[in-house]
This record gives C-alpha cells, sequence and structure tokens, in this order.
C-alpha cells in the first residue's frame, strides 16, 4: 500500500465497500461513491456545502494483491481518442466534514483476489494511524425481497459487546465470506469498534446498478450515526428504477406473481413485527433534515 499523506482528520469513521462477491447491484461500492461525490465543490456537487473535496490518501499496488485474469485491467479511450489503462485496485480517500464531530475515511476498491490476511492488515494499520473511531462495512446480497418495498438493511457486529453496545444485532452468519467477512473478524481480533450494514437485493431484479439499495444504505448509515446526508438524484432514481422493474414484472405472467406473493409475505411480516422502530427511524431522520435544512 502506498501511503501519500496522513491528514489531520476527527475522528473519522471509516465506510468500507468492495466490488464484486459482496457488491450485488453495485448498491454497496455505489452508496460509497455516493457519499465520495455528496460535497465534491463542483456543478455535480449533491450538497450546497463547497469545497470539501476527498483527498486520495493511500493506494493499493495491484501487482500484490489482485488476478488480473479475474479482475482485469480496463482500456479507455477519451473524447481526444488518447488511450488509458486502468488497473483493478482499491483506493483509501480522506473526507473532511466540518458540519458533523467527524470525518470520513472512504475505502472503496475491487474485492482483493489472493493475500486477505496481508490486505486487511494493511489497511487497519492505516485505520490506526488515522486513529479511526468505528468501522463500518457496506454490502449487498441477493434476497427474495420485493423491489416494490423498502429495501432492508441489517446492521450486525461480530461480538456480543460490541454489538450490544453500538446498538446492532449479533451476527449469526456460518458460511463462505468474502473480504468484509475477514476485515471483521481482524476488527475483533484488533479490539477496533466495527459493524457491517448489508442491503437484501430483490434477486429477480438484480440489475446494476440499484439505487433503492444505494438509498437504503446511506438511510442506514444516517441512522447509525444519527446525522442526515445529501440525497442528491437518489430518491428519484430510486422511483425511476423500481418503475423500470414494474414495467419488466407486468410483462411476464409468472415475474408478477412471484412478486405478488413477495408482497404479501413482506407485508403480513411488517404487520406482525409492528414497526414502531421503523416509523421512530423515519421520524428522526426526517427531523433532523427540518433542522439542517
Amino acid at each position: 500500500m502506498e501511503i501519500f499523506k496522513i491528514p489531520a482528520l476527527r475522528s473519522p469513521v471509516m465506510i468500507i465497500a468492495f466490488s464484486g462477491w459482496n457488491d450485488a447491484a453495485e448498491a454497496a461500492t455505489g452508496a460509497a461513491s455516493h457519499i465520495l461525490g455528496a460535497w465534491t465543490g463542483s456543478e455535480h456537487a449533491i450538497s450546497d456545502e463547497i469545497g470539501v473535496v476527498p483527498e486520495l490518501i493511500a493506494d493499493v499496488d495491484p501487482e500484490d494483491f489482485y488476478d488480473f485474469q479475474v479482475n482485469r485491467p480496463m482500456v479507455e479511450i477519451d473524447g481526444s481518442q488518447i488511450r488509458s489503462l486502468t488497473w483493478p485496485g482499491t483506493q483509501v480517500f480522506g473526507l473532511s466534514t466540518p458540519a458533523y464531530d467527524f470525518d470520513f475515511v472512504v475505502v472503496r476498491g475491487v474485492e482483493p483476489s489472493m493475500k486477505w490476511k496481508r490486505f486487511t492488515h494493511e489497511l487497519l494499520d492505516l485505520a490506526d494511524d488515522l486513529e479511526v473511531s468505528v468501522i463500518i462495512t457496506l454490502g449487498s446480497m441477493l434476497a427474495d425481497a420485493p423491489h416494490s418495498r423498502p429495501i432492508t438493511v441489517t446492521g450486525s457486529g461480530t461480538h456480543p459487546d460490541t454489538a450490544k453496545r453500538l446498538g446492532v444485532e449479533l451476527s449469526k452468519y456460518e458460511g463462505p465470506t468474502g473480504i468484509l467477512g475477514i476485515i471483521a473478524d481482524a476488527c475483533l481480533r484488533r479490539g477496533m469498534d466495527a459493524i457491517s450494514l448489508w442491503a437484501a437485493i430483490p434477486h429477480y431484479a438484480s440489475n446494476s446498478p440499484s439505487p433503492k439499495a444505494m438509498l437504503a444504505l446511506v438511510n442506514a448509515l444516517e441512522d447509525f450515526l444519527d446525522i442526515s446526508l445529501p440525497q442528491g438524484d437518489l430518491h428519484a432514481d430510486s422511483l425511476e428504477w423500481e418503475s423500470e422493474v414494474d414495467e419488466l414484472a407486468r410483462e411476464d405472467s409468472e415475474v408478477a406473481e412471484y412478486v405478488k406473493a413477495l408482497e404479501e409475505s413482506k407485508d403480513s411480516a411488517l404487520l406482525s413485527d409492528v414497526s414502531g422502530e421503523e416509523l421512530a427511524r423515519e421520524l428522526e431522520r426526517f427531523l433532523r433534515r427540518q433542522s439542517e435544512s
């Protein structure tokens, strides 16, 4: 890992997202990219707060961690017909956010192909150097869920004490894992606070990207951190995505029947679960936006 600078950040929260196995419908990397672009001082900025620009802190050498037959370099040609080569990799950005009591460190990249222990060790060493206060990994997975209902995001921790203290569920998952599981385990061994946020993507509507799933992850971050994040076009894009999936379902009677069954199951579960907590989160989110507008 090549470290370019160690910026002075205030109790930074580290957000981590990787494309690949952990990133159904590009929801996790899409949410991370949204956060990186939310305050950029340009005409494309999502927020009116100008001048908050991500700083490149570190870049992972792709030669050490990637199999280029699995994740191939990409050739691009710009408007001047100049060719450029982009290698798969991982970058670490610092983002100063004066409106909050903390700053962000955003890790975004391609899931490494090999040497996961060393990769994780170097990443968490950097987190120590930056004095990161908590690590939040973002993931998304395919599930039996209807596209027409809110995307479910599950927050979990790997140790009972940590999960209770941070107000998330204890992870009870057993089975194959990706790089996010390795990072969570390493955080536990180091005594670093870490949680995972996973969005459940309708498996029949996993076409990438899914702005509705990105928005769900952004909202889950807001709830956990008790802040409001700029939304940009995510809400409008989510409605458009849902409308497109509606159209696809109408064209296939079997899919339409399956979606209806999923909706009935989801609605029944919500009614039996008495979603008071969800209503409270929606109210808190609304009040935060009102106070910051």
